[in-house]
């Protein structure tokens, strides 16, 4: 895995295109000129989570004795999943929360942006080679600072692209998503052969 890679693997699980319908949301009843504060904020807290993340998560890792074969496996079924609600969500549920006031942490930093797939992702990448650490840190911040700039700029896209184009880019990102998460199960499966070969 590359860092482009990588970066692209977060951006597309971090969704910040399918986020920014949530962001309008929770941020309606907040004077509009407290908007990029907050949203720089909660950026900033999901960075330090997704982070924390990356460089603590292998020793949980290694706590629990899971192996790469099973890591890869779980991952590209956690993104697969993600991937098809992305492409066929569903009409009667939605995981936009009802804040009243200013936001803080929750929802906006997490679940919206470091939210369980984020973190599992992370962790995936950094298991592939921890020695790496160096390059999935710099694909970590590629992908939360374009991440950053589309939710900063959520209301201009909205507005632009309208509910019709968000919907299409969404299920562009999760046909992409598809893609690399049958990718990553072949890998755990191949890697889960070679050791009992």
């Amino acid at each position: 895995m590359t860092v482009f890679s990588a970066a692209l693997l977060l951006f597309l699980v971090m969704d910040p295109f399918g986020n920014i319908p949530f962001y309008i949301t929770a941020l309606k009843n907040v004077d509009s000129s407290r908007h990029t504060a907050i949203i720089v904020r909660e950026l900033a807290i999901a960075l330090i989570v997704l982070m924390t993340f990356l460089f603590a998560g292998q020793q949980l890792l290694n706590a629990v004795q899971i192996s790469e074969s099973a890591l890869t496996t779980a991952g590209g079924t956690i993104l697969f999943l993600i991937a098809i609600k992305m492409i066929f969500p569903a009409s009667n549920h939605t995981l936009s929360e009802d804040v009243s006031g200013e936001p803080f942490i929750v929802p906006l930093a997490i679940p919206y942006v470091a939210g369980p797939s984020s973190m599992a992702t992370v962790l995936l990448v950094m298991n592939q080679e921890p020695s790496r650490w160096p390059e999935w840190l710099l694909a970590l911040v590629i992908a939360w600072f374009l991440t950053g700039i589309i939710i900063l700029t959520s209301s201009v896209i909205g507005q632009f692209l309208g509910k019709k184009g968000m919907i299409a880019i969404e299920r562009l990102m999760g046909m992409l998503l598809v893609a690399i998460s049958i990718q990553m199960l072949m890998t755990g499966v191949r890697q889960f052969i070679k050791t009992i070969a």
